[in-house]
């Protein structure tokens, strides 16, 4: 395509102004939010049905912004944490949606004490889910030291609190040390007053969880819970026994990007910021 040297002149013109200093002279952000990330074009795809299921709720990400009826934003850095010492502190303005799909986005950048931002939005009390498939196509992000979860705790939470709510973990990566091609499912209950997890892992033939969609499921019963990725079974556990019964209430979702933290621990010179998680969709049938 070739262009007239008037219009190549207004390009320019543009383009000087819109990387001019901001008002507040602080820093310039010409972040994803207004230039687009890379979304991945290949990778697996799960059916929009399935036999003898219903679909009882989805999000596929089509509107220009999260839709705040289903998501609720967790704001800070929760307790020690939350709970496994990460570092980031979360942010409403760590997540946009691009092209029909959820970003989150993990940065380094100081914000009330933290040197790292992300985002961690919930269903709580909004949407919750007892039994069913759950499908969620996603890309990963990758480097030291971050964390991506697709999980969900019990909606008795607030009350009972953890782990006697449980916790189904439907998808987590830990990053760094070449961890990047493995993911995890996992719950944790408790048992005669102390917590207990059982989980399992699988990882990919070739490739990392970056590079491509995947889809991250489960397939959960009063009987038991498996865990698939790209409809192959790698996990499954019995919660037949009473001391199970936390798995047989209702469950809301949490999404989120940790940075540090016990299990991946911080990161490194070799971590790049920024780093996105991208989902496609979550379906739930029943």
């Amino acid at each position: 395509m070739r262009y007239s040297k008037e219009i190549f002149f207004l390009l320019l013109l543009s383009f000087v102004v819109a990387c001019g200093d901001s008002d507040d002279g602080g820093p310039v952000d010409n972040g994803p939010d207004d230039n687009g990330i890379e979304i991945p074009s290949t990778g697996f795809t799960s059916p929009n049905s399935y036999a003898n299921r219903t679909l009882v709720w989805s999000d596929e990400f089509e509107a220009s912004s999260l839709n705040l009826t289903d998501w609720t934003y967790e704001i800070g850095t929760g307790s020690n944490g939350w709970g496994n010492n990460e570092l980031q502190y979360y942010t409403n303005s760590n997540t946009f949606i691009q092209d029909g799909h959820l970003v989150i986005e993990a940065k380094e950048q100081s914000l009330n004490g933290s040197n790292y931002t992300s985002s961690r939005i919930v269903t709580q009390n909004k949407q919750s889910f007892r039994y069913g498939r759950i499908d969620i196509r996603a890309a990963l992000p990758e480097g030291q030291g971050i964390w991506p979860a697709l999980w969900m705790l019990g909606s008795n939470f607030t009350s009972v609190g953890w782990p006697a709510s449980g916790e189904i973990d439907i998808m987590e990566m830990v990053g760094g040390s070449g961890r990047e091609n493995t993911v995890h499912g996992t719950v944790h209950w408790q048992h005669d007053g102390q917590h207990a997890n059982y989980g399992g892992e699988t990882t990919l033939s070739s490739g990392t969880f970056h590079d491509q969609f995947h889809v991250f499921s489960i397939e959960w019963d009063a009987g038991q819970i498996r865990w698939l990725v790209d409809d192959v079974q790698y996990h499954v556990i019995d919660t037949t026994p009473a001391q199970l019964d936390e798995f047989r209430n209702s469950f809301f979702f949490i999404f989120n990007v940790a940075v540090g933290g016990n299990w991946p621990g911080s990161p490194n010179s070799t971590t790049t910021f920024p780093q996105y998680l991208i989902v496609d969709y979550v379906r739930v049938f029943q």
